[in-house]
């Protein structure tokens, strides 16, 4: 592990929870100026339950090295109990309750929502940044595995899993890029698009090349991918604002929450990937010092670093 490894681990952890914060911020807001004086004018930045589902994850991680599906879903339903009002959405609630209620597992509990289909939502992948950093080094089968048992607590539709998959190797790609040499576009959204094994998603991701390539809007490119709730629609704008703007970690953020969806969700991708890609000092100091829970994160992500598996190979 080199420093420089862990200022991405850290500039990951850090950058998710504070895009998260930022996005909570920018609900209702357009203008960037107004935003960044919302921002100034609070005394912390708070995020929300994607954040809190995330470290949860990464406790898991650092306490088993590997996903323990039953002991994530406990942490996720006790911090849940400990504070509803983080903005859960209602299927981790509807989890939640049944848990409670009936006493089933949480993977049934998930596959009963959307009358037996799943959630396709973008959730899973807005929490499962951790998972992407443990295994910045696993094969992409290793990867894709256990993305999927620590998805399906509460997305077990295949597009809910394949969004959540495809972050956590957006990530991978993101820490394993020097930040001073150029890299092709183009040649992340091939990676993504060959790990992808959903068609939805597939096609959204393709058209990420072409909306950089003519410099289109983040409005034109909030039509082109959808700002909805699904997999399919969130994460492609989330990849998009990276690639848009990778070397200035402001700009990246602002870029994903100031055109409507599921703004703190969008902020804690982006944030994500220009945090691992950049590193920690790449984020405003007045930012990392209102994050509440700083330091918590900050001992997750060393953490984490410190234990992250190391087989031989590495995904390209």
């Amino acid at each position: 592990m080199t420093v420089d490894l862990h200022s991405k681990f850290l500039g990951a952890m850090i950058g998710s929870a504070v895009g998260d914060a930022v996005g909570e911020l920018a609900s209702g807001q357009t203008d960037r100026k107004d935003l960044l004086d919302h921002i100034d004018a609070v005394s912390e930045l708070r995020y929300t339950a994607a954040t809190v589902m995330s470290l949860a994850t990464a406790t898991m991680l650092i306490e088993r090295n590997t996903v323990d599906a039953q002991l994530l879903g406990h942490l996720f339903k006790e911090q849940f109990r400990s504070e509803p009002w983080r903005g859960y959405s209602e299927g981790p609630r509807q989890i939640f309750a049944q848990v409670e209620d009936t006493g089933i597992g949480y993977l049934d509990a998930s596959r009963k929502l959307n009358d037996g289909q799943g959630s396709w939502g973008c959730g899973a992948a807005m929490r499962i940044l951790p998972i992407g950093l443990y295994h910045y080094q696993s094969s992409d089968e290793v990867l894709y595995k256990e993305v999927e048992r620590a998805a399906v607590i509460t997305h077990s539709h295949p597009l809910g899993i394949d969004g959540a998959a495809v972050f956590a190797r957006a990530e991978v790609k993101a820490l394993h890029f020097n930040f001073n040499r150029p890299f092709s576009p183009q040649a992340i959204i091939d990676v993504l698009a060959a790990f992808s094994r959903v068609d939805r998603l597939r096609d959204k991701l393709q058209l990420i090349p072409g909306l950089l390539a003519r410099e289109a809007s983040p409005v034109d490119a909030a039509e082109a991918c959808g700002l909805g709730p699904g997999a399919h629609e969130s994460l492609p704008f989330a990849l998009y604002s990276f690639l848009r703007n990778p070397h200035t970690f402001m700009e990246c953020v602002l870029g994903a929450v100031l055109y409507g969806g599921a703004r703190s969700g969008l902020g804690a991708m982006a944030g994500g990937l220009a945090g691992g890609y950049l590193g920690i000092d790449a984020i405003p100091l007045e930012w990392q010092g209102k994050l509440e829970n700083r330091q918590h994160i900050e001992t997750l992500a060393r953490e984490l670093a410190a234990r992250a598996i190391k087989p031989t190979g590495s995904p390209s």
